[in-house]
């Protein structure tokens, strides 16, 4: 698409590294096929998986705990996070709930922007991603590299660019003989999989529409403090930074535009939106929006209605409603019309059922990979956020295709420069 294509606008910020990495992808690909499985393959693998984690806020210490939960034998053994602070709170939590499953020496504990680095040096079998979803392309490709089979929270990107990044890095996940499980837990509850089961086998008849709800209340916000440079206060307060969270329409919604994308086994073709920051307008609260209302068209002129929303004091409403010319669905195991049924059976925690699935992957030899999937979930609802920010219609391949890249040329501590708010026919 062309630069002067106003989708391709809003923040961007010039050259920046992982454009440099996107040039060479397939040198490195083609390097994979030579190296093997990595530093610990399957068929040496010992009973003991030892995972390290990167991010060590309240995402990547839970994921900790449900990796422990998941499976006999798992062990917490390196830490990295950018800041002091909350590794050390993260590592005095994980010691204290899990005992000697967490093996976390100081030595093996890091911090700074090339902790990530550090952890994948480690002799883990598993890294456990968790980061602000817009390190998570740099991150998924190093682990990658190294031969770490790899657990990835959600979103894995927040810009086109990334998301490039990420489908190349599941080409390189494929021929290292690696897996990848990602934190759609949805995907990974019972009651889910067997309502999309029947939805595919025909119960609610032919699919002709959907629609999609995170309608929540407002969440954390940390004040900044005197001695943070811009760099710190953004990272710390990385929800409200499109360059780190993608916005909450991607950071959060995410979920259950990928519930549709796994029923309708499709990507939309376009989107149009529009969305604003009407209550959430300080400053501290970086420049994102506090709601969106998008209609996605997938294939086959089958639309899905989405809206996502952080204010408090306000409806709140979380889920999906799949609608077929025989009947509706929830996925959250509900059908009615011609073929009624409810899910009666005893449904487990996705968090903890994602980490089974990959640790399971691990033992048996049997691969799973699901990189792409998450990609293309998070490039569906990056489709929304670009057509609501410019106002305009915009398809699939103009998003996927364009330029844009929100990473900071250098990721250091100092001055970075708050980007304006988005206003729809302006950018």
């Amino acid at each position: 698409m062309s630069l002067n294509n106003p989708v391709s606008r809003p923040f961007e910020r010039g050259p920046v590294s992982r454009r440099d990495f996107l040039k060479t992808t397939a040198a490195l690909s083609a390097t994979a096929l030579a190296s093997g499985l990595g530093t610990r393959a399957y068929a040496d693998l010992p009973d003991e998986v030892r995972v390290g984690v990167v991010g060590c806020g309240g995402r990547g210490t839970g994921a900790a705990v449900n990796a422990v939960s998941a499976a006999p034998h798992v062990k917490i053994m390196a830490l990295g996070d950018l800041f002091a602070d909350r590794l050390e709170r993260s590592r005095n939590q994980l010691t204290e709930r899990l005992g000697d499953a967490a093996d976390l020496p100081l030595e093996r504990c890091f911090t700074g922007f090339d902790a990530y680095k550090r952890v994948l040096e480690t002799d883990c079998d598993i890294v456990i991603l968790a980061t602000p979803p817009g390190f998570r392309p740099a991150h998924i490709h190093a682990a990658a590299e190294a031969g770490k089979h790899i657990f990835a929270e959600k979103p894995v990107a927040v810009d086109p660019a990334g998301f490039r990044s990420v489908m190349a890095s599941a080409d390189l996940i494929d021929k290292k003989g690696l897996s990848f499980v990602s934190g759609t837990q949805f995907r990974h509850e019972l009651i889910y999989q067997e309502t999309v089961k029947r939805i595919h086998d025909g119960a609610i008849g032919e699919v002709v529409a959907a629609d999609c709800h995170y309608l929540t209340g407002a969440l954390w916000m940390h004040p900044r403090q005197d001695n943070w440079t811009d760099m710190e206060w953004q990272v710390r307060n990385w929800l409200y930074f499109t360059w780190l969270s993608g916005d909450h329409i991607v950071e959060q919604h995410v979920h259950n535009i990928d519930v549709v994308a796994w029923v309708l086994g499709t990507e939309p073709e376009t989107a149009l939106g529009m969305g604003g920051r009407q209550v959430r307008t300080d400053p501290a609260y970086g420049h994102i929006y506090d709601h969106f209302t998008v209609e996605f068209e997938h294939p086959g002129n089958r639309r899905v209605m989405s809206l996502c929303r952080q204010m408090d004091g306000c409806a709140r409403k979380i889920g999906e409603r799949i609608i077929g010319t025989k009947g509706t669905a929830n996925p959250r195991g509900v059908i009615e019309g011609e073929n009624p049924w409810r899910f009666t059976g005893e449904n487990r925690p996705g968090l903890v059922e994602e980490h089974a699935v990959l640790i399971k992957a691990l033992r048996s030899g049997n691969r799973v990979n699901e990189c792409r999937q998450i990609a293309k979930s998070s490039m569906a609802a990056m489709l929304g956020r670009f057509a609501a920010y410019n106002g305009q219609v915009v398809t699939w391949e103009e998003v996927v295709n364009s330029p844009m890249d929100l990473q900071p040329a250098k990721l250091e501590f100092g001055d970075l420069e708050v980007p304006p708010v988005a206003m729809p026919g302006r950018v």
